[in-house]
């Protein structure tokens, strides 16, 4: 949804991508429900706290209510085991690529895998929905495509999530 910053957590560093505001209104428009799986080590690493995160995902989920883009939940992963806060420092179930994040989805909310779709655009995103039998993965072209690491993974692939769209 975002162009990748790196640690992104300031409102004024968010860029939508590339025509990503029209392919979730096609995704909506097809039926399907957002749920938002992230990965957000940099709180572990102190790069910025868990409110700023929380300041950042309502802004957006905010701006995507606006363009009649409903977000069912947000579930987020603070944990690195490398991280610099102690008590988010350690290896955790939700961290991607174990599933964790999907499981609470799958707790909270009648959720059918057979129908549902995981796009990520990193390999960790794939494998986590591989790992909990996702069927249809689709893998966004990135800096972070590992040829090696999802060749065992069924992964449809595509330049962005608009072109994604187009396929539904």
């Amino acid at each position: 949804m975002n162009e990748d910053t790196g640690y992104l957590y300031n409102i004024s560093d968010w860029t939508f991508t590339h025509n990503c505001i029209d392919a979730l209104k096609t995704i909506v428009d097809k039926g399907y429900q957002i749920v938002i799986i992230t990965n957000q080590s940099g709180i572990a690493k102190g790069y910025y706290s868990i409110n700023d995160y929380e300041t950042l995902t309502k802004w957006y989920v905010g701006i995507l209510r606006k363009e009649n883009i409903p977000v069912l939940d947000v579930f987020y992963c603070p944990h690195h085991p490398k991280g610099i806060l102690e008590r988010l420092r350690k290896e955790c179930k939700c961290r991607k690529p174990n599933t964790g994040m999907i499981e609470k989805a799958l707790e909270k909310y009648d959720i059918d895998l057979e129908e549902s779709i995981l796009v990520g655009d990193k390999v960790s995103d794939v494998q986590a929905g591989f790992n909990a039998g996702i069927k249809h993965l689709v893998l966004l072209d990135s800096k972070y495509i590992s040829v090696e690491n999802n060749e065992k993974i069924d992964v449809s692939n595509f330049k962005n999530l608009y072109d994604f769209s187009l396929t539904l």
